[in-house]
């Protein structure tokens, strides 16, 4: 299993972010979260993915949100 990319659960995920499973199920139906995967009837996040999102909502400046708010 070594060449796979790791997983993690939306508890994990809501967890590690400190926010309701309920959030990110918002956000992802808004197309504003991290891309999930669905194994079965399971929503998996690549942790590479939930990297790669979480940069994008990087401010490029210091008090502006990515989206210029």
């Amino acid at each position: 299993m070594s060449g796979l990319a790791p997983l993690i659960s939306i508890e994990e995920l809501s967890e590690y972010l400190n926010v309701p499973t309920r959030t990110l199920h918002d956000w992802r139906l808004a197309g504003r979260g991290p891309r999930a995967v669905h194994v079965g009837r399971q929503l998996r996040y690549f942790v590479t993915d939930v990297n790669a999102w979480l940069q994008q909502q990087r401010e490029d400046v210091t008090g502006r949100s990515p989206d210029g708010r």
